[in-house]
């Protein structure tokens, strides 16, 4: 039985939205407890505002997946793949360079490799959906 690919994006979108929804408000409003849990310190005072400030940009991101599985339509969903290709392109190449020059800890990798996972992943969707 061949898998049909709408429903395989059906799911990645609600587990990508979830996931982002959820990390996101959690960095937003709770970033002290939500960093020790990824391995990561928790910054001064100030660098928690620009923190939270990505949380609340993630949770936005999560909440575009949730909102185009909620409005549904197979039109919906395909924008959304596409629109979200850069902003997580470019969120994983400025951690993956925060990282490489000592801006960020080794801890934040899964944030550029979940983030370039889901680049090919979506190319790859649309690529095969699109014909």
């Amino acid at each position: 039985m061949k898998f049909p690919i709408q429903r395989f994006a059906w799911w990645l979108a609600l587990g990508a939205g979830a996931a982002d929804f959820c990390s996101g408000l959690g960095l937003a409003f709770v970033p002290a407890h939500v960093l020790p849990l990824m391995g990561l310190s928790v910054p001064g005072a100030e660098a928690l505002v620009w923190l939270r400030w990505v949380g609340a940009f993630v949770w936005a991101v999560g909440a575009s997946y949730l909102l185009a599985l909620a409005l549904g339509g197979e039109a919906r969903l395909r924008t959304l793949l596409e629109l979200t290709i850069p902003f997580r392109f470019s969120a994983g190449v400025f951690i993956t360079v925060a990282i490489a020059s000592g801006g960020l800890s080794l801890g934040w990798a899964s944030v550029p490799a979940v983030d370039f996972a889901l680049v090919v992943t979506q190319v790859w969707l649309l690529r095969r959906w699109l014909g």
